[in-house]
């Protein structure tokens, strides 16, 4: 009875959220006395698939069929329970991301399993099987016990920080029961975001706001993203305004991240906000408003003004990396 991974890729790279996936699993798995097995769909390096035995994987279970490279939700849900027959799995772990979202709950319907989405802790097995997970957007704890034979957990990224150790996994060729039929979904063009950092999956992420005034003054945030090495994300109302681009939209609405650190620049820290950034580890608030709701959420604030503040934050982060 091995742990069944779902590892999932982009242009042939395994995800960072599919490697905490992994880690995740396997930790999961010498809990329960088993093994670990990933499951990657899709043309994938074969060098990328024996990595996975860093994060734990005894074995990787790999379908190269080109037709996988896109997800295509309902033809994945026929895969990974093949897979998960195959394997004899009882727990199937998915990284809680867009793929994970879109394939995990038709899995559990298929297998009949129960799922917990958005994982925070690794399952305690002292009287059940019970995971934790936030709930009322992340002002409160749910502890849920998954009674079901087949259980399903999809963990939320940025949670479990990754620590790659020196294993090796044995890569396996799956060729799942597809035909042409089964997908219904045909894609015609790829978009994608450019940038140096995904931002789901940035440990460092500058956020503005309307307090920044205009596009024209994201110049300061970008130069202090760049020496933090960070991702750069907006409130909603910048990405409203059309001043960001709407894929940087964090909160309620937008993106949910769980960074090391999070700094927000200009924005005031409606509950909306709020809901979509406080899993961050560190947050650090600069507003020139003293009563901003944000300050009571921060573990750091700077009252004061951005424009004066982030350059001498920016020049101080590029003196202390130059020291």
């Amino acid at each position: 009875m091995s742990i069944l991974i779902f590892a999932d890729q982009v242009q042939g790279k395994i995800k960072k959220a599919a490697l905490e996936a992994v880690q995740y699993g396997a930790k999961v798995a010498a809990q329960l006395g088993t093994t670990a097995t990933a499951l990657v769909l899709g043309p994938v390096d074969a060098a990328e698939l024996s990595a996975l035995g860093n994060y734990g994987a005894q074995k990787v279970l790999h379908a190269a069929d080109a037709r996988l490279h896109e997800v295509e939700s309902i033809v994945y849900t026929k895969v990974i329970a093949e897979a998960a027959e195959k394997e004899g799995s009882q727990v199937i772990i998915f990284p809680h991301n867009f793929d994970g979202k879109a394939v995990a709950p038709r899995v559990a319907a298929r297998l009949k399993a129960g799922l917990v989405a958005g994982a925070i802790s690794y399952p305690d097995t002292s009287n059940g099987f019970v995971v934790k997970k936030n709930v009322f957007s992340g002002k409160a704890f749910a502890h849920i016990n998954i009674t079901s034979d087949k259980k399903i957990i999809a963990i939320m990224p940025n949670t479990f920080a990754l620590t790659p150790g020196t294993g090796t996994a044995t890569v396996e060729a799956f060729s799942p029961a597809i035909q042409d039929s089964d997908f219904k979904v045909k894609v015609v063009k790829t978009e994608t975001v450019s940038g140096d950092v995904p931002l789901t999956e940035a440990e460092i992420v500058v956020s503005g706001g309307r307090g920044m005034k205009g596009p024209e003054n994201w110049g300061i945030l970008e130069d202090l993203a760049k020496a933090l090495g960070a991702a750069t994300a907006s409130s909603r109302p910048v990405a409203d305004a059309g001043w960001r681009p709407h894929h940087e939209h964090v909160g309620q609405t937008g993106l949910t991240v769980r960074p090391n650190l999070y700094v927000a620049i200009g924005i005031s820290g409606a509950i909306q906000h709020l809901a979509g950034v406080n899993g961050s580890k560190v947050i650090v608030v600069i507003n020139k408003d003293p009563e901003a709701p944000f300050f009571k959420a921060a573990d750091y604030g700077i009252v004061g003004d951005a424009f004066e503040v982030v350059p001498k934050l920016t020049a101080a982060v590029q003196k202390l990396k130059q020291s």
